[in-house]
């Protein structure tokens, strides 16, 4: 990705923050196995500054859409805070398999980390009685449905990991292209995931209006949000 490619994916900056529309695929921070990364882009978001912008939260790999970045250490920690107490409003669209069990609902289901035998990790369900898992809360509302699939539009209350992929498969609607977590004997997706942040909303200065910014969905997505009556 050259500096051209990555500017003309800015959905907002100014002096102390830059909202990016995260391409699907490519992961945010360098793994144990190297590869590709946005971060090794970030040099062409400097704009002047001596140092490159730094991640304010993350996205999975596989989910496109609005990621905010810290221009310099007051904005990194303003945004920082924003997302500790829990006042940035994010916005998601998925493309899901099945129907959730009602149009609208709270899914509230706490989750936890455990190690897989294959040396990995994945997000699990847990009790409350167990009290062991971390307070997980997804609002989610139909948008719109179509050829067996259904258009979600998700507010998680809280940022953990893998939170939306995880409480959709628990309620029965897994994301179309969920590589993780489905029924033990599913077959292997064949279409990528269909998770979007679609918006993020900042208030981020305390005399003005927040900050407001919106990604289009991207091209894979495309194809079943029509299917399920989206216009664009």
């Amino acid at each position: 990705m050259d500096a051209a490619e990555i500017q003309a994916r800015l959905l907002y900056r100014d002096g102390l923050v830059l909202v990016l529309d995260k391409p699907a695929g490519l992961p945010v921070h360098k793994g144990p196995g190297g590869g590709d990364n946005l971060e090794r882009h970030f040099e062409h978001l400097r704009f002047g500054l001596p140092k490159p912008p730094a991640l304010a939260h993350r996205l999975d790999r596989d989910t496109s859409g609005c990621l905010a970045l810290g221009r310099q250490h007051k904005g990194l920690s303003r945004l920082g805070k924003l997302f500790q107490e829990g006042r940035v409003e994010k916005t998601y669209w998925a493309v899901t398999t099945s129907p959730p069990p009602t149009a609208t609902g709270t899914i509230d289901a706490p989750l936890k980390k455990i190690s897989t035998r294959a040396g990995g990790w994945r997000m699990i369900v847990v009790g409350a009685e167990d009290g062991d898992g971390q307070k997980s809360i997804t609002d989610y509302r139909v948008l719109g449905s179509g050829n067996g699939l259904t258009w979600l539009e998700l507010k998680p209350r809280t940022g953990r990991t893998h939170q939306i992929r995880v409480h959709l498969a628990h309620i029965g609607a897994p994301i179309l292209g969920e590589p993780q977590y489905l029924e033990p004997g599913s077959p292997r997706p064949t279409a990528p995931l269909h998770l979007h942040a679609r918006a993020l909303v900042l208030p981020l200065y305390p005399k003005k209006e927040p900050i407001r910014t919106e990604a289009p969905p991207p091209a894979h997505m495309l194809a079943a949000l029509r299917a399920c009556g989206y216009a664009g």
